[in-house]
């Protein structure tokens, strides 16, 4: 698994372990980083940061855009990748938009549910298409 990858997976589950206990993912990571003594791919503090500095602008465009579904229902595994996917999608120049969303999916895919990588992909690709106007 490449290392941008790797981070995405580890960004999504400190997201989803922030989300789950209600507190900040900064401190979610500073917790694993300190008593795990792991050393953090730089790029999971970007995508962390971004997610949470653009949350409420992505979480607005995914319920916008994610038809019949508000954030509040969609499962939290989904979410995340979504919110990584958006962000990489919509304020990282650094990333292809097509990588940003296939990278999405393959999170779906690998740590959800069946349904999971069709759906992430469709709400992602709306906001693909959509881009150049939000």
């Amino acid at each position: 698994m490449a290392k941008r990858s790797k981070a995405r997976q580890r960004a999504l589950e400190i997201l989803f372990e922030s989300e789950q206990r209600g507190i900040d993912p900064q401190q979610v990571l500073t917790t694993r980083v300190e008593k795990a003594e792991l050393i953090v791919n730089e790029y999971v503090r970007t995508l962390i940061s971004g997610v949470t500095e653009h949350r409420e602008e992505i979480d607005e465009l995914l319920s916008t855009y994610a038809r019949g579904w508000t954030v509040e229902r969609m499962p939290r595994v989904d979410l995340m990748a979504l919110r990584i996917g958006a962000w990489e999608l919509l304020h990282n120049e650094d990333i292809p938009d097509s990588v940003a969303v296939s990278e999405a999916v393959t999170l779906a895919r690998r740590l959800s549910t069946e349904e999971s990588p069709g759906f992430v992909n469709g709400v992602l690709g709306r906001l693909q298409k959509l881009k150049p106007t939000l």
